[in-house]
């Protein structure tokens, strides 16, 4: 993650090395040269992200012209508000790295698991999770990613019946994720007092340019409004569709994906048919954004 963009640019190595500095652990050494299962664990992965993405943003902040308007999906919340100005990258990256400790220790606390459901409409997916609920297990829609694809979260019972309930309703596939937790599930409560009281010893500025919320799938435009709802985001659903289609009826005409994957590009085939997208991740990425 983000090797060969620090080997190419100063700018991005110099992020590596803040982050380095300031968590006192060797991030970018982890994200480079792994151990993989060291790195896929959430308190490392989360900063790891937010680095890289971070990086990304340094190299092509002087080619990106007028920024009107950015989102992040559930941890890149942070990294769009970072390049909106709201808070500034120290910050964010020591909240993160207490948000993936604090959603690790809740998924110790009340432990759970996701899937994808493949095939099915929103509304049969959010009837699935009502008749698991309705049996006393936990299983909620956590991302609504795009139109016939839906990750669901809660208890590993609630989930394994929410997948079969969900193949009986017509879903092409349902898929179990491997995940350290029930990520925006009613089970991440645990983590929301911690992150709020992290978040409340930061400055939040007002966003330079509008930040599609994943909770709300609204604009942004105020500091304290982004704190409160990067707190609630932990046990909400991403609206990530939603908030796709929300930046389109603002204007927006052409997105670009900066840090690790290509997966928002990806599911921008469905939420923004039609618009360029492009996924900057790597040095040779650069030059997709030139053309």
């Amino acid at each position: 993650m983000g090797r060969e963009l620090a080997r190419a640019f100063p700018e991005a190595a110099r992020v590596f090395q803040e982050a380095d500095d300031l968590l006192g652990v060797r991030l970018s050494h982890l994200a480079w040269e792994g151990p993989e299962e060291e790195l896929t664990l959430t308190k490392n992965a989360q900063p790891a992200l937010l680095v890289h993405s971070v990086a990304v943003l340094r190299v092509t902040r002087p080619r990106l012209g007028s920024v009107s308007m950015a989102a992040g999906h559930s941890l890149g919340e942070f990294t769009a508000h970072v390049a909106a100005g709201t808070l500034p990258f120290q910050d964010a990256l020591q909240a993160v790295r207490v948000r993936g400790e604090l959603m690790f220790a809740a998924g110790v606390k009340r432990p759970g698991t996701m899937a994808a459901i493949l095939g099915l409409e929103d509304q049969a997916v959010e009837a699935v999770c009502r008749e698991v609920q309705a049996g006393g297990k936990v299983c909620v829609p956590a991302n609504f990613n795009s139109s016939g694809q839906v990750v669901i979260s809660g208890e590993v019972e609630g989930v394994e019946q929410g997948m079969a309930l969900a193949r009986e309703s017509g879903a092409r596939r349902a898929v179990p994720l491997t995940v350290s937790g029930a990520f925006h599930s009613p089970l991440m409560a645990y983590a929301v007092e911690g992150l709020r009281k992290e978040l409340s010893e930061i400055n939040f500025s007002d966003p330079q340019f509008p930040v599609i919320s994943n909770v709300t799938a609204e604009p942004v435009v105020v500091g304290s409004r982004a704190r409160d709802l990067l707190v609630e985001q932990l046990t909400a659903p991403v609206r990530w569709s939603a908030s796709v289609e929300r930046m389109t009826s603002l204007g927006a005409e052409r997105f670009l994906e900066l840090g690790a994957g290509s997966v928002l590009c990806g599911l921008n085939k469905r939420n923004a048919r039609g618009l360029p997208c492009v996924s900057l991740g790597s040095p040779s990425d650069l030059d997709a954004l030139e053309a």
